[in-house]
């Protein structure tokens, strides 16, 4: 008798651990709330994960072409902070209006609010990206570059920070999917996008010849 009431709720953790990973369709506002939470809190605490791990991926590479370059890299994620600090507001807050259009069934005016901070995510980043093309030299002397590093750095600088909307549409679109109840797709895209960047980033810093040898 003990037994099967300490295997009920080892086999209810894995079945919840099963759902929150494995993508659950149902209606989050009916049912158990605890369970709801921790269903959507699963995917999202590994989706943070796997956003912090692109900086940590790129800068391991990086590292063996020198101290200059790795300082670049450093420095221009330092600056990319700010960038995901304004994509990460942005995407809470389209989540959080997502999530209630979705919570009072109506799934049109979700898809409009999704549209609307889509728009502004595309107008925002195209601001950023500008600025960042055209201040990108003073923008690492502000982080305390040498001038080696200003010069060896600011074409990365320039292609990582002005290719800023690639950043707000994954933080956007994720926001979107997490306000629909479906935040197993958006740790999916995440976990699908570190599978590309790890297997390419010995190819594109290193080259293709290096790789191969």
């Amino acid at each position: 008798m003990e037994q099967a009431v300490q295997t009920r709720p080892r086999s209810h953790i894995f079945a919840v651990f099963r759902e929150a990973l494995g993508g659950s369709h149902r209606d989050f506002t009916e049912g158990d709330i605890r369970r709801a939470i921790v269903v959507l809190a699963i995917p999202m605490i590994l989706e943070m994960i796997m956003e912090s791990l692109f900086g940590v991926v790129d800068m391991f590479f990086v590292a063996r072409l020198g101290v200059d370059s790795l300082a670049t890299v450093a420095l221009t994620e330092s600056l990319l902070v700010l960038v995901f600090g304004v994509a990460l507001g942005l995407s809470m807050a389209t989540t959080a209006f997502v999530a209630r259009r979705i919570g009072e069934k109506d799934p049109e005016g979700a898809a409009v609010g999704a549209v609307q901070s889509i728009a502004v995510g595309l107008l925002i980043s195209a601001i950023v990206g500008t600025l960042a093309i055209l201040f990108a030299p003073h923008l690492l002397s502000l982080m305390g570059a040498s001038d080696s590093v200003i010069r060896t750095g600011t074409a990365y600088t320039r292609i990582l920070l002005g290719g800023s909307v690639t950043i707000f549409m994954l933080f956007l679109i994720n926001g979107v999917f997490r306000g629909a109840g479906d935040p197993a797709l958006a740790m999916r895209v995440l976990w699908l996008a570190n599978g590309i960047n790890i297997v390419l980033d010995p190819c594109l810093i290193n080259g293709w010849d290096r790789s191969r040898a």
